[in-house]
């Protein structure tokens, strides 16, 4: 199933050139097998203008990074708790990431907010205890297929956002634009939709800081697949990719970051 949309009137942000990235979100899935196959194949595929993120279930988290040493792959945490320490059992906090060497963790997926019953302000507080660990948080916002056809995008993004907007260090996040109703269903996101969803996000935060907003990394991460993620990623306000299931097939996770890095040369090659 496809939806149209329009092309936005809003006044277009000045294009900056912004590296690509691949996240690849394993969630509760992998083994230390896995792990070792994953870099084993990965090892010399990390070029400039193209980044590779791997995010593990935490037990593999620092194998992973023992793995990944002078490889330019990166580790990235699956959830953090919104506190640095405390009595809170099963959670690990954005210190603790950071001392594994991780630069990065996801919050706000879809599936912790279905889930877990995350809310938009809980979601913030994890984004703002990253960069207080001085990680930087890959923040999932999105809307659900009836969201969507209640004409609601821009009022759900635009709640999402607003959370995030009211903490200090926001301009230090990645977001990551998850259709929640393009997650293992079948029906498609068009690069078009897609884009159209990432141009309205660049140009929310542009009302606050439109700089920042010019400058922050936009992922993608609605069944991003090898054979769409060329088309994807060479939309001007998607950056790159939060890839889940495609992720933990190795060939595949290598065509859609050599999609990645392709599409970052050709727009470095435009901008000569």
């Amino acid at each position: 199933m496809l939806w149209n949309t329009a092309p936005h009137n809003r006044q277009k942000l000045t294009l900056a050139r912004r590296n690509k990235l691949v996240v690849a979100n394993w969630k509760m899935h992998g083994s230390l097998a896995l792990c070792r196959e994953t870099i084993n194949q990965l090892n010399h595929i990390v070029q400039p203008g193209a980044d590779l993120i791997i995010s593990p279930p935490a037990p593999y988290l620092s194998e992973l990074g023992r793995l990944a040493q002078q490889t330019g792959i990166h580790c990235c945490g699956q959830d953090v708790a919104a506190q640095q320490n405390g009595a809170r059992t099963g959670e690990w906090s954005a210190t603790m990431l950071a001392e594994l060497g991780c630069h990065h963790a996801i919050v706000g997926h879809s599936e912790r907010r279905q889930h877990h019953r995350e809310d938009n302000l809980l979601i913030a507080a994890k984004a703002q205890a990253c960069i207080d660990a001085g990680i930087t948080p890959i923040v999932c916002i999105g809307e659900t297929l009836d969201e969507r056809n209640a004409g609601q995008l821009e009022h759900i993004l635009g709640q999402q956002l607003d959370a995030l907007l009211a903490t200090s260090g926001w301009r230090q996040a990645i977001i990551a634009y998850e259709p929640v109703w393009a997650i293992g269903t079948g029906k498609v996101a068009t690069p078009a939709i897609a884009q159209a969803a990432h141009q309205f996000i660049r140009e929310y935060l542009a009302k606050t800081d439109a700089d920042a907003a010019d400058e922050m990394m936009l992922l993608y991460g609605g069944s991003v697949k090898a054979d769409n993620a060329t088309a994807l990623f060479a939309m001007p306000d998607i950056d790159g990719g939060l890839i889940g299931s495609a992720s933990l097939e190795v060939h595949s996770l290598v065509r859609i970051y050599q999609a990645a890095s392709f599409t970052s040369r050709a727009a470095a090659q435009m901008t000569l």
